[in-house]
């Protein structure tokens, strides 16, 4: 594979002046009525117009001589070269890849939308120009395929019957960039494209299951409010025992301590506000 290779060229301001000079000859030749004078002045100036070369910052130029690759001028500024060069431009600016948003199936089967913006530069302009076709459509379709790849790798969510250590693309956001991140570079390495970022900004999903999967993390949301105030209930209700067993307030049979364990769970696990009832009589009528 062509790998990138620095080449020179001579400074431009040197063929501006012989480009002056071959006018005045041109020139000359008119007022001298000598056509030699003004065939030679007239092709000298072409062939210095030419071989005129204009690089702007961050940008550079490959040099491509009866199919051959020369090399690649990267330094800016105004140059002259070969005339029969071809010369090809390629800038070396960051560039943006907003991705569209694409449906895709996560780990577990279900549809998402996703989509991802990569910010990636040409690092390599021999790969960028001959490895493929169309550098700027091959990081097109690779990031879309790497973005598809890694919705199936990861669940897009954690539940409460689920493995909670594994990354989910919901939560393990920056452990999923990462992963994105490096193989975008993976893939696009052949074209010589270095990826500075690689980040997911939508993450969704799809319409058809979205209201579905709302109402699921909705329900897991209430066992697990559930759990935490039955767990809760049940640490105040041993701390009661054992506060009424220490000071020695009330001695309770197992039948009696039943009854108090369910009421105080009804109070302190129920939804509304209960009613108490005061007994009159003896604790046991």
């Amino acid at each position: 594979m062509i790998q990138e290779k620095s080449t020179t060229a001579i400074s431009g301001y040197l063929s501006f002046i012989i480009l002056l000079v071959s006018l005045g000859v041109a020139g000359y030749g008119v007022y001298s009525q000598s056509i030699g004078l003004i065939v030679a002045g007239v092709l000298l100036a072409l062939i210095m117009l030419k071989g005129w070369l204009i690089i702007n910052p961050n940008e550079s130029a490959a040099l491509i001589l009866f199919g051959n690759y020369q090399g690649t001028v990267r330094k800016d500024g105004f140059f002259w070269v070969n005339p029969l060069v071809i010369k090809r431009t390629v800038s070396l600016k960051a560039r943006n890849l907003d991705g569209q948003k694409i449906k895709v199936n996560d780990k577990l089967g279900n549809p998402i939308e996703i989509a991802a913006v990569v910010v990636w530069q040409v690092s390599d302009t021999a790969k960028a120009l001959f490895a493929v076709d169309d550098y700027a459509k091959y990081v097109q379709i690779q990031s879309e395929a790497a973005v598809r790849h890694l919705a199936n790798q990861f669940a897009y969510d954690n539940f409460e019957d689920e493995d909670t250590a594994a990354i989910t693309l919901k939560d393990g956001a920056q452990q999923v960039n990462g992963i994105l991140e490096n193989e975008l570079n993976e893939r696009l390495a052949m074209a010589g494209i270095d990826v500075i970022e690689a980040r997911i900004t939508h993450l969704a999903y799809a319409p058809e299951i979205a209201s579905a999967m709302l109402q699921r993390q909705q329900a897991t949301a209430v066992v697990a409010a559930r759990r935490q105030i039955v767990d809760g209930a049940v640490g105040m209700v041993e701390m009661a025992l054992e506060k009424l067993s220490e000071k020695d307030i009330v001695q309770l049979d197992e039948e009696r301590k039943a009854a108090m364990v369910s009421n105080l769970l009804v109070v302190l696990c129920g939804e509304r506000n209960v009613s108490p009832v005061v007994n009159a009589g003896t604790l046991y009528h």
